[in-house]
């Protein structure tokens, strides 16, 4: 995956970044005759004896705080980061000035599920999805945010969701898709096409955004899987961290792409015009 993009500490801008003030700093009131020596030898903090650690940080977007809690270790590896392709799209949202209001929106390799928490800060009826392991992380980040989410009139779920395989409890029928850097082992692509082709009916519009490792085969998902089934075009390239920003509708008969690959980044009126209807005022 790409590297995590570290922002300023205390910046105030779009997309700011800043250190979770801690909640409980575990502090304990002395006796008199001061701490036991063994006390002054060995932190009194367990997570430094563990295989893993919390890092908590604080993302500005759209007007909304984001409280995201990154559980660092060999058990979740990648997914527990905050990495360039989901800041991304998070600051796509807030340029467009998204509104996912009376939406049904799912995201797919959640991760910290920053990207869905803020579609539900922002109206959205989200559900993150990762494999099992990645679900206690999703949670706490959920439960961090549910204060804003509430506000929002928004609502989140987590649910697991290996892709290939049937959607078991999760429906069909989804308004938004999203996915921030799941395109990065060509081994999982066949898996990932379908599961994208099980929830993206025809109304629906999905919004990728991934860093583009032509090593990794990238470019190969995006310009010739893809639209095989659906019309995909190109809405950003970010040439700082190399992160492309797909928009993925299934091709229909008002669509005017063309099967061929060489056409799939080219706009397309019917799937620009879905994408102004989801912008409009979020009402179906």
């Amino acid at each position: 995956m790409a590297a995590p993009t570290e922002a300023r500490r205390g910046e105030t801008g779009t997309g700011a970044e800043e250190d979770e003030a801690a909640e409980d700093d575990g502090s304990e009131d002395e006796d008199e005759a001061g701490p036991c020596p063994l006390v002054a030898v060995f932190p009194r903090d367990p997570e430094l004896f563990s295989d893993t650690f919390r890092e908590l940080r604080r993302f500005r977007f759209c007007g909304r705080v984001l409280r995201i809690a990154q559980h660092h270790g060999p058990r979740l590896g990648m997914a527990a980061a905050v990495w360039d392709g989901a800041l991304a799209l998070c600051r796509f949202f807030e340029e467009q000035h998204m509104n996912f209001r009376g939406r049904s929106v799912i995201e797919l390799g959640a991760g910290t599920g920053i990207v869905g928490i803020l579609a539900a800060t922002l109206g959205g009826d989200v559900t993150l999805t990762d494999l099992p392991l990645a679900l206690e992380q999703l949670r706490d980040n959920a439960e961090r945010n549910a204060a804003a989410v509430a506000a929002a009139g928004g609502r989140v779920v987590v649910e697991a969701l290996p892709w290939g395989r049937e959607l078991g409890c999760v429906p069909r029928g989804y308004d938004v898709v999203l996915g921030a850097d799941v395109v990065y082992e060509p081994r999982c692509f066949p898996a990932l096409l379908d599961t994208l082709l099980q929830l993206c009916g025809p109304p629906a519009i999905a919004f990728l955004s991934c860093g583009m490792r032509p090593q990794l085969g990238t470019e190969t998902f995006f310009q010739q899987l893809l639209p095989m089934h659906f019309c995909v075009q190109l809405l950003r390239h970010h040439q700082d961290t190399n992160v492309g920003l797909y928009r993925l509708t299934r091709r229909s008969d008002g669509c005017s792409h063309t099967q061929a690959p060489t056409a799939a980044l080219t706009d397309c009126t019917a799937c620009r015009q879905r994408q102004d209807a989801l912008l409009a005022d979020g009402t179906p």
